[in-house]
């Protein structure tokens, strides 16, 4: 395994053959450390990669936090999941202060990210990493063949991967061994890591590791012998350099951060096919259309973070390439399949008691909530038997996402149950919505809730972003007037209104916050932090 780190214009390399596992540093003592849970507060970096499997192999549970949450909700975390020592990059250590005040003798190691691995440049971890070689030197120098290769229980825990808990305290999913393993498989299979034209597997971080531990990705592409390109930050100038120069040929992002990549100054249609793995939210056959344009091949596929993320793909059939282009790539938008490591996923009914599984007919119009069987689920929520138990009612794990199954055993997303807008008696997706809306030749991203409307109850509500190479002034007015004579929107799914704002909230896997943009709808504040 390879890992190279890019950020702010730097590449630094770390050898990442044989990382030695960081918990083994005395952190400033001679006596020795046994850690079982281990927390991670870093960006996309070596240090993150290398603790993944170093944390594994010394027996111990990794802790993974979104370095974005609330510092409240980081503390809650850690404290939650009783870490007994943090890997932190220098840049966000400050998100511990409060953390620290009530958890003083928790030891933190801090990793600087530079391209030195020891003297003046290096950091803790560095340190941390050379300790555990010289501790192994000094016992014969054994290197992986003096460390588990399997655990005992593939049932025991190998990470909590926590959800982002914007409407309430996070949760912690539990990942075992075995799940972590079939999940790595399978995304090897159905992202194509294997599958290339190049030699070895290019693989760029532009999804956080810390999401669903970078939906196994960090597993999968070691297990093809792949190369890690490690990047700090989204930047999409940089994102394309790297396309064009360093040969990738793979990475996942959500829709909002292809949308973006897309809509760059420095696009270009590549000259190789790079397959960009896309979930997190539903997206669009518009964007699928765009991206293709630009020779990035879509692999959609949807899951949860208790799904080990990925757990559907949209397989792609020979016989969508004589369909009319609009309807190709309304196929292509829809979630799919069940994965190759797993079990079919289901379409169930909501009108019924709870725990009481019925599916709902496979005609395409019938909705239903998505829910899941097998290998890739979850074990549970860590310390949380209630939360656990609904998770599985009847046997089966409820997504929450609604959805129709068609006849041809595809799923497709419609909403969140609290996403539909009910007007005048008719159900609005306000995905679907959304999706009619980008393809405005002006629209660069779309997002709809419900406001109250005095005769129909609810109706739509569009905030939108405008394209950089938008003509004249583009108002809310004119973008309802497309829609009610252009666009081929139902008239009933009009929006009432619609807002052009500079920015989406969204959280910092790609998905929009409902929640804030109907306190916006309301009037409330404007802030998308």
């Amino acid at each position: 395994m390879a890992a190279v780190s890019l950020g702010n214009g730097n590449v630094s390399s770390h050898n990442a053959d044989h990382p030695t596992p960081p918990v083994s540093s005395n952190l400033g003592s001679s006596s020795k450390h046994d850690f079982k849970r281990v927390g991670i507060l870093c960006p996309n970096t070596p240090a993150f990669l290398e603790s993944i499997f170093g944390i594994a192999a010394a027996g111990a549970v990794n802790v993974a936090v979104n370095y974005r949450l609330k510092t409240d909700d980081i503390a809650y975390i850690f404290d939650h999941a009783e870490a007994e020592v943090i890997i932190v990059d220098a840049e966000y250590v400050s998100l511990l202060d409060s953390y620290r005040q009530t958890h003083p003798t928790v030891p933190f190691i801090i990793d600087t990210d530079t391209d030195a691995s020891e003297g003046q440049l290096s950091g803790p971890f560095d340190e941390a990493v050379l300790e555990g070689i010289q501790h192994d030197a000094s016992h014969g120098s054994h290197g992986w063949s003096g460390l588990a290769h399997t655990t005992p229980d593939e049932t025991s825990l190998l990470a909590l991967a926590y959800t982002s808990g914007t409407t309430s305290r996070p949760k912690g999913v539990e990942y075992t061994h075995r799940s972590a393993y079939l999940a790595a498989l399978g995304n090897v299979i159905e992202s194509g890591l294997n599958y290339h034209d190049t030699g070895r597997a290019h693989y760029l971080w532009t999804l956080p590791m810390f999401h669903a531990m970078g939906w196994t990705f960090p597993w999968a592409v070691t297990a093809v012998r792949g190369t890690h390109y490690c990047l700090r930050k989204i930047d999409y100038p940089l994102i394309w350099r790297l396309l064009r120069e360093e040969g990738i040929t793979h990475f996942n992002a959500a829709p909002t951060v292809n949308t973006l990549l897309c809509a760059d100054p420095n696009a270009v249609r590549l000259e190789r096919e790079v397959r960009v793995t896309v979930a997190a939210s539903p997206p669009t056959a518009h964007l699928f259309e765009t991206m293709e344009g630009l020779n990035l091949r879509p692999v959609h596929v949807y899951g949860l973070t208790e799904t080990y993320g990925p757990i559907t793909k949209g397989y792609q059939m020979p016989e969508w390439q004589r369909l009319p282009v609009k309807e190709k790539y309304a196929k292509m938008a829809r979630q799919g399949h069940g994965f190759v490591a797993s079990l079919p996923c289901r379409v169930i009914r909501t009108d019924v008691p709870e725990g009481q599984i019925e599916d709902v007919k496979r005609d395409g119009k019938e909705i239903g909530e998505i829910a899941f069987l097998g290998n890739i689920c979850a074990k549970g929520y860590y310390k949380d038997p209630e939360a656990t138990r609904k998770l599985f009612a009847g046997g089966v794990l409820h997504s929450g996402d609604l959805a129709v199954w068609h006849p041809d055993g595809a799923i497709q997303i419609l909403d969140r149950a609290k996403d539909i807008i009910i007007s005048g008696g008719e159900n609005i997706s306000s995905v679907a919505l959304e999706s009619m809306l980008v393809t405005h030749p002006d629209i660069l991203e779309a997002a709809c809730v419900a406001v109250a409307d005095s005769h129909w109850g609810e109706r739509p509500k569009a905030f939108i972003t405008i394209k950089t190479t938008a003509k004249g002034d583009l108002t809310g007015e004119d973008v309802i007037e497309w829609a009610k004579h252009t666009s081929g929107i139902s008239r009933f799914m009009v929006p009432r209104e619609v807002e052009i704002v500079d920015e989406l909230p969204k959280t910092s896997t790609g998905k929009l916050k409902k929640n804030v943009l109907r306190e916006w709808a309301k009037g409330g504040n404007r802030d998308v932090s």
